[in-house]
């Protein structure tokens, strides 16, 4: 029980590690300028392929439910993201959506009934140090609709995680994915269309990133994670994200050149503590066998 448990917890990391390699993509292949139609193209795409991978559209209550989580995990979550990133220097945003695990907990006590450990809430503080010392620099400038649109994206993303737990889809982590990526993904198409201009000419380097975005960044690894989010408690799930920015940081050391400070490598070190924590939390004391 305890191996399985393991396992589906380093299956589950695996998704937040590899979305730390968006910020490399993004930077590198693909146009600048582009936000929300990347994101567009992110999602639907990948949904699409999935659903014609499942064949299954919803039924019922889940055609609500599936653009309500798509809503939730990826149209309004990362048009916040970006609001975010564009009117905040990087740290600063990172460092505000950070709070997401902290939210989860609070809302997995009102939505699940879970309870509140005091080990979770160390956890999540100990999150949040560890980014902001990985991607916080001095003078950082706190523009208040940058924040609260950071903190909305939090929110949301903290909803949607909480809410693909609580109402467990009759469906496997495969169709529940198409079915939230290709709604999140049809959400955002009038919103990139109304307030971003169209593409230039895509370059074969483009096409690569945009390949990787959707079918590794988007379809794989969040099959990964609503599997976890299956199994796991939210509450373990979600800290699960902090492992993002430390491979950020990593792949701009390893492929970029960008230089390592001693103060990122204790954010390193931090983070993993509070991810460790997180897990620690979780794990429910056997009663010791009776005696006969």
């Amino acid at each position: 029980m305890e191996t399985t448990r393991s396992f589906d917890i380093a299956l589950t990391a695996a998704a937040p590690a590899i979305w730390g390699s968006t910020y490399l993509v993004t930077t590198e292949l693909l146009p600048a300028g582009y936000p929300l139609t990347v994101a567009m193209l992110r999602a639907l795409p990948a949904g699409l392929l999935l659903l014609l991978v499942v064949r299954q559209l919803p039924k019922g209550i889940w055609w609500p439910r599936s653009f309500l989580l798509g809503a939730l995990n990826f149209s309004f979550f990362w048009a916040m993201l970006f609001v975010s990133a564009y009117r905040l220097p990087g740290g600063v945003a990172a460092t505000v959506g950070a709070i997401q695990p902290l939210i989860v907990v609070v809302l997995s006590r009102v939505v699940l009934g879970s309870p509140i450990r005091v080990l979770s809430i160390l956890a999540g503080v100990a999150g949040i140090a560890g980014v902001a010392l990985l991607v916080l620099t001095p003078g950082a400038v706190l523009d208040p609709l940058g924040v609260a649109a950071g903190l909305a994206g939090a929110v949301s993303m903290a909803f949607g995680t909480v809410l693909s737990r609580h109402w467990a889809p009759p469906v496997s982590p495969l169709t529940f994915t198409a079915w939230q990526l290709a709604a999140g993904g049809l959400l955002l198409v009038p919103v990139a269309l109304l307030f971003e201009p169209s593409l230039p000419p895509l370059t074969s380097s483009n096409l690569m990133g945009f390949a990787y975005l959707g079918l590794v960044g988007a379809a794989f690894t969040y099959l990964l994670w609503f599997r976890g989010l299956s199994r796991l408690e939210p509450s373990q799930v979600a800290p699960l994200g902090f492992l993002s920015p430390v491979v950020a940081i990593l792949l701009g050391w390893g492929a970029l050149g960008q230089q390592m400070t001693g103060i990122q490598l204790l954010g390193i070190v931090v983070v993993f503590a509070s991810v460790w924590m997180s897990q620690q939390a979780q794990m429910v004391r056997r009663p010791a066998p009776a005696r006969a």
